[in-house]
């Protein structure tokens, strides 16, 4: 079974990403307005231009690519104003953005591997992700694998017991291959259709904890044939650049299969997602837009631009 994104309508759908990206738009990239002004396309023009673009953290990279485009449609249009690339930046970045892909549920039960970085608000969303697959009509169970830090287990059932989703926690200092495997088998019995692991926060420098991760997705696998189906990573979107890396790291160490943007309200800088998109080839699953459960809302890139630049 596919599932599709089920959206607001649209006036709702850009007004939440208008309103949740509004310090992205009033900070770095709200510096564009004056940039874009009445004046002539000169040296200086595409120099501001990249410090902007680098400072909203699309990378290095990416800029220069957004950078070469636009010269070439100036060169090739014959624009001699600034005002005239807003709309130009605008179609730009909205062609380096993925629409999520369907999500593939077939599996019955689907397990879906939560992974990132401490802090990067991962107990969280596991919790949101339930709502909505609830909402959805699915049965979901939850599980709480984070069994190095008791907060995390005791938020989850918290979460869990607000949003009347069944859960399966281990005991603080428990093996957490343990616990996955105990829900996993549990889910298989009872009928579930999707299972969503919570899995311990781990700096992505540290190599015996990265291998404790991979045991983990092993465990999943001995429990059911083909598990985990999805590895999504969590990344705190005001990290910035560091989320680069810390994907990059995920991605080579457990084959992370798509990303969530948590915190892109209270980001800055909402640039990574291009950079994400570019050097890794991650889709971007889901933003998290406020502290609601209903406030985690699937990626939409045409919205996320226009909120961005303030559209």
């Amino acid at each position: 079974m596919f599932l599709q994104y089920n959206l607001p309508d649209m006036p709702d759908l850009f007004s939440r990403w208008k309103t949740g990206l509004s310090r992205s738009s009033k900070a770095t990239f709200g510096r564009l307005a004056s940039l874009f002004g009445a004046t002539e396309i000169n040296n200086q023009t595409w120099e501001e231009l990249e410090s902007l673009l680098i400072q909203a953290d699309l990378g290095l990279e990416t800029t220069e690519s957004v950078l070469d485009s636009l010269r070439t449609v100036v060169r090739t249009r014959g624009l001699t104003r600034a005002a005239e690339l807003q709309s130009l930046l605008e179609a730009e970045l909205r062609l380096r953005l993925d629409a999520p892909p369907g999500l593939d549920f077939s599996a019955r039960p689907s397990i879906i591997l939560l992974v990132g970085v401490n802090g990067s608000g991962k107990t969280t969303t596991a919790a949101k992700l339930g709502r909505r697959f609830a909402d959805d009509g699915k049965r979901v169970l939850l599980v709480a694998a984070d069994t190095f830090r008791a907060a995390a287990v005791d938020q989850l059932q918290v979460w869990a017991e607000r949003l009347e989703l069944p859960i399966v926690a281990g005991q603080m200092g428990s093996d957490p291959g343990a616990v996955v495997y105990d829900g996993i088998q549990s889910a298989v019995s009872k009928g579930y259709d999707l299972v969503l692991v919570d899995t311990a926060g781990r700096l992505h420098t540290r190599y015996n904890l990265m291998e404790e991760l991979k045991k983990v997705q092993r465990v999943a696998g001995k429990a059911l044939t083909g598990a985990p189906h999805a590895v999504w990573l969590v990344l705190d979107a005001t990290t910035g650049q560091n989320a680069l890396v810390q994907a990059r790291a995920f991605k080579e160490a457990v084959n992370v299969s798509g990303v969530i943007l948590a915190k892109l309200d209270l980001s800055a800088r909402g640039g990574m997602a291009f950079a994400i998109q570019r050097e890794l080839g991650l889709p971007i699953l889901y933003a998290g837009l406020g502290e609601k459960a209903e406030d985690l809302t699937p990626f939409d890139p045409h919205a996320f631009v226009k909120g961005i630049l303030g559209a």
